[in-house]
């Protein structure tokens, strides 16, 4: 797959994960489970609703 998540958009899916489960750690839910699912397309580097909806945040492969 080519990856679709730029370097700002990275970053910020980075901090919305860890924020996410940190919030869940807190107050002792299974809510901060979800903070897996941008912390995970952060490091894959593909988000799989990109395609979709034909966006793409990853310069380098726009200008391919």
């Amino acid at each position: 797959m080519k990856k679709n998540i730029g370097k700002i958009d990275m970053i910020i899916r980075i901090v919305i994960g860890l924020v996410i489960g940190a919030v869940g750690f807190y107050f002792k839910s299974w809510f901060g489970l979800i903070g897996i699912i941008p912390f995970a397309t952060a490091f894959i580097g593909v988000c799989p609703a990109y395609p979709l909806l034909g966006i793409s945040t990853n310069k380098s492969e726009k200008s391919k």
